[in-house]
């Protein structure tokens, strides 16, 4: 049987390097895309050795449009079958819009939007050859919240669970499922580590360890779920946003972001 692949960006490090893990123990080779020394080549060894999977990797910066068709390039001369491609690369901000490089909000738009929508068009051709196969969005549980110093990021990321979404829809005839996975606070790096520690009791419950989530999500695009929310208290969270009056779900907004703004 010929061998299918899974592309997987943001590769290196937090919650996609945890989903790097997760394909690799249920023995599927992997496609992994991160940053330039972003530690990708030693990972991809590592997992390797220890998975007895195959893995080919990628170093390109997903906020440069010609890198999108590196990838498809690579993919199409090298025959590697996809039969799932997980768009994970994202840009975090926390900062007042006014006050935000100009450069920066470029870049994070390149990667949070025109990555994913683009490299799903790229790639779509090769996806319909393997199907039944699958596309995996990550998103986040602030598509679902206007946060203040957030702006762009909570733009994105609620522009990518509309994409999803539709993508669902027209996909479905050709047997490709969508899904999309909308964390919340993780704990990655020593920083929001750091961060999460500040947050008020309640939101401290919603915060979740990347290699849970990633198992979540992981079984969410296997078994084609459209939604993927981890977490009860997230969900939870989602639900009572369609009921809690703007003014008390603003000011419980701003009293978390205090709580964190001496890391930002």
């Amino acid at each position: 049987m010929e061998k299918q692949y899974t592309l997987l960006t943001g590769a290196s490090q937090g919650l996609g390097k945890a989903m790097a893990f997760e394909l690799a123990k249920r023995g599927m080779n992997l496609f992994l895309v991160a940053l330039p020394d972003s530690g990708l080549k030693d990972l991809s060894s590592f997992i390797e050795q220890n998975y007895a999977v195959d893995v080919q990797f990628l170093e390109l910066d997903l906020s440069k449009s010609d890198n999108y068709y590196k990838i498809s390039k690579y993919i199409d001369k090298s025959n590697i079958p996809l039969k799932y491609l997980i768009n994970n690369a994202g840009v975090l901000s926390r900062g007042l819009f006014e006050e935000l490089d100009d450069g920066f909000i470029h870049d994070q738009i390149m990667v949070n939007v025109t990555a994913p929508t683009m490299l799903t068009r790229l790639l779509l051709k090769n996806l319909k050859k393997n199907s039944p196969s699958g596309i995996l969005n990550v998103s986040s549980l602030a598509s679902f919240f206007p946060l203040p110093k957030k702006q762009v990021y909570c733009a994105t990321k609620a522009y990518l669970s509309s994409f999803s979404k539709s993508l669902r829809k027209e996909l479905k005839g050709d047997h490709i499922s969508v899904s999309v996975v909308s964390p919340g606070s993780l704990n990655t790096t020593t920083k929001l580590c750091c961060q999460n520690k500040k947050l008020g009791w309640i939101n401290k419950q919603s915060v979740l360890d990347p290699e849970s989530v990633a198992k979540t999500a992981i079984d969410g695009m296997l078994s084609g779920k459209k939604e993927i929310i981890p977490g009860f208290i997230n969900n939870c969270f989602v639900k009572i946003d369609k009921i809690l009056p703007e003014y008390i779900e603003d000011k419980l907004t701003n009293n978390e972001i205090k709580k964190i703004e001496v890391f930002t």
